[in-house]
């Protein structure tokens, strides 16, 4: 009975109590230990996994935007070409017309019908602005050869390598 009585004291029972709660605890850390130590295993080759998939995908996507930008471009580049071989179509159309070439020559040519007289209109100021930027071409040819002769004779002439 004593020994009844000792089993069922509230000292053995809570050394009773503690010893399995600290089995408790010591079990579930080792579980929880367990369980980081796997996911983190997953984790890392869940993220190796991502990593390659991205390594893999990345020059290929790269690839393929940089060609779909040039494809855009090169489509562009045929519809601007479309549009010029268009224009030229129509001013070759146009050129057959003699009446065309005729205005056109008569506007960019300053050619004249038989008959007619032709008059070119100068602007005094554009004349004089012309004459100030030309400088030596109000001379005759020989005067300004000359003159380069002679500006060549007065330069410092280098030295020679003899």
């Amino acid at each position: 009975m004593a020994r009844d009585r000792d089993r069922f004291s509230t000292a053995t029972r809570l050394r009773l109590l503690g010893e399995q709660t600290a089995a408790r605890v010591y079990r579930s850390q080792t579980r929880r230990q367990d369980r980081r130590s796997r996911l983190t295993g997953r984790a890392a080759f869940l993220a190796l996994v991502v990593c390659s998939l991205v390594v893999a995908l990345a020059y290929p996507m790269r690839q393929y935007v940089s060609q779909r930008a040039e494809i855009a471009e090169q489509k562009r580049l045929a519809e601007e070409a479309a549009v010029r071989v268009e224009r030229l179509r129509d001013e070759k159309a146009r050129l057959q017309d003699d009446a065309y070439v005729r205005r056109l020559a008569r506007e960019h040519l300053h050619y004249v019908r038989p008959g007619e007289t032709g008059y070119t209109v100068v602007d005094p100021d554009a004349v004089r602005e012309r004459r100030a930027d030309q400088g030596a071409a109000d001379r005759p040819w020989y005067s300004n050869l000359w003159d380069g002769v002679d500006s060549a004779d007065r330069e410092d002439e280098p030295a020679d390598d003899r």
